[in-house]
């Protein structure tokens, strides 16, 4: 992939970390969003994952002290 790095302040050739796609251990999909320049080891996060919370399990802690 192709992208800006901010280091090299030009366009780079950008690969991921992982050599065999969908196996990134901290990704719960496997598909792993940090990609490397091959130049300069800059990393970038491509297409971040939202997250959703379930709110209703969330204890109530109003009241209580630390």
């Amino acid at each position: 992939m192709i992208r800006h790095c901010p280091d090299c302040g030009r366009d780079m050739l950008f690969e991921q970390h992982h050599a065999e796609p969908g196996r990134c251990p901290d990704a719960p999909d496997g598909y792993c969003q940090e990609w490397l320049c091959t130049a300069c080891g800059a990393a970038l996060i491509i297409g971040c994952t939202s997250f959703e919370y379930d709110w209703a399990d969330v204890a109530d802690l109003r009241g209580r002290v630390a």
